[in-house]
């Protein structure tokens, strides 16, 4: 059985500098191209994407940074699924899902993607890595049972 691949129907690219500056202007420039797609601002897909960048870019410019380098944020919108990637210029530092401690200050980021995004992961580019996440397109309405 081959595994049916989805196009996307509208991709979206920046480079940003490797700076907290950087890392804001990402998510905000995400959220107008979304709404621009017709994914407003404040719906859940929009709400989500903007933390999941938040995340993604923060541990790029955090963990990911190398002097000189930007990161890089894409998304892909397909008709059922938002496709984020944030690439960094550090593939020796790979992201790992850690239970922080109760009271440790960081360390909740990956855990929260985990939450909004229905999978995550990490690739590997010629140079430094890509950590993508996917949310649904439309939220899913689950309906009660009948009876």
């Amino acid at each position: 059985m081959k595994a049916e691949t989805t196009t996307p129907t509208t991709e979206f690219t920046q480079r940003f500098t490797a700076t907290r500056r950087g890392a804001r202007l990402a998510r905000h420039l995400a959220v107008h191209q979304l709404d621009g797609w017709g994914v407003p601002y404040g719906s859940d897909v929009s709400d989500s994407a903007a933390q999941i960048i938040a995340e993604l870019a923060a541990n790029a410019v955090t963990h990911g940074r190398v002097p000189g380098r930007d990161f890089e944020l894409r998304l892909a919108l397909t008709p059922t699924t938002l496709r984020i990637e944030v690439s960094d210029a550090r593939g020796d530092y790979e992201p790992e899902l850690n239970l922080p401690k109760p009271d440790a200050e960081a360390g909740r980021g990956l855990l929260l993607v985990e939450a909004l995004a229905t999978d995550w992961g990490v690739g590997d580019r010629v140079i430094g890595k890509t950590v993508w996440a996917e949310v649904p397109r439309f939220a899913v309405i689950e309906q009660p049972p009948a009876g």
